[in-house]
């Protein structure tokens, strides 16, 4: 079988990792970055296209490599890729199957606020904060700038990853180098909580990104710490509903 798997999470590794199992199966891997991009070799792609994709570049690979089915593993939030991949699929004749982390399990709270949109979420972060107290920036650095434009950039502590990109970025919102906090991975609940304590955070934002991106941990620590939670919901792709949507390897192994 000759896949396309959009790439560049730890869902899409998982899922390059179980279609490598077969030695028959060609796996295209499509990226953004070059680093995804070795991600995805290293998971067992048979070739790797490391650059953004527009709808007739899609159309054009899959008739080239002669692709059966895509499985469209990126970001619950990269709601544009996702569009872009079911309407070329469709126009291309082939399947697609949407490989989706769960939601996060919350329970539920008064300190828990959700939002749909980022400049909503620095409205209500600016209703909570005031003009002096901090927020913790837990949502990707491409949308801080919307955070800064709305809140005191030296109010905002944003964990970002720790790369030359990802801290020319914050520093460009104003945020003081004091306050960026580099680093990468998910960590406990108690980790959480000692960052948060250390940086005297008065509230949290951060996305509904599901268990795989460590969203629970983040919110469960804010939330015994009496901390104020701002969740940006997940943006709805309406033509998800009239195609496959999986949300484990085994429920993947299934549909295959």
């Amino acid at each position: 079988m000759r896949y396309m798997v959009m790439s560049g999470t730890s869902d899409a590794t998982k899922v390059i990792e179980f279609l490598s199992q077969d030695e028959n199966n060609y796996i295209l891997a499509t990226t953004v970055t070059d680093y995804g991009g070795k991600i995805a070799e290293s998971a067992g792609a048979t070739e790797v296209i490391t650059k953004a994709l527009k709808e007739e570049d899609f159309i054009n690979v899959i008739k080239e490599k002669n692709i059966e089915i895509l499985i469209d593993a990126t970001h619950p939030f990269a709601a544009v890729a996702t569009e872009t991949a079911i309407e070329s699929s469709e126009k291309a004749g082939i399947k697609y199957i949407r490989y989706e982390r769960a939601s996060t399990i919350l329970p539920e709270s008064e300190l828990i606020h959700y939002v749909d949109s980022f400049p909503e979420g620095a409205n209500k972060a600016k209703e909570l904060l005031g003009d002096e107290k901090r927020l913790m920036h837990l949502a990707g650095v491409l949308n801080l700038h919307t955070i800064t434009e709305t809140l005191n950039p030296e109010q905002v502590v944003p964990r970002v990853l720790p790369n030359n990109f990802s801290i020319s970025k914050t520093l460009e919102t104003g945020v003081p180098a004091s306050n960026i906090i580099a680093m990468q991975g998910t960590y406990s609940k108690e980790f959480n909580m000692s960052i948060m304590k250390e940086y005297d955070i008065s509230a949290i934002i951060t996305k509904e990104s599901g268990e795989s991106g460590g969203a629970e941990n983040k919110i469960n620590a804010a939330l015994e710490l009496g901390i104020p939670v701002i969740i940006i919901t997940r943006p709805k792709v309406n033509k998800l509903d009239e195609h496959i949507m999986v949300r484990s390897i085994d429920e993947l192994s299934k549909i295959l």
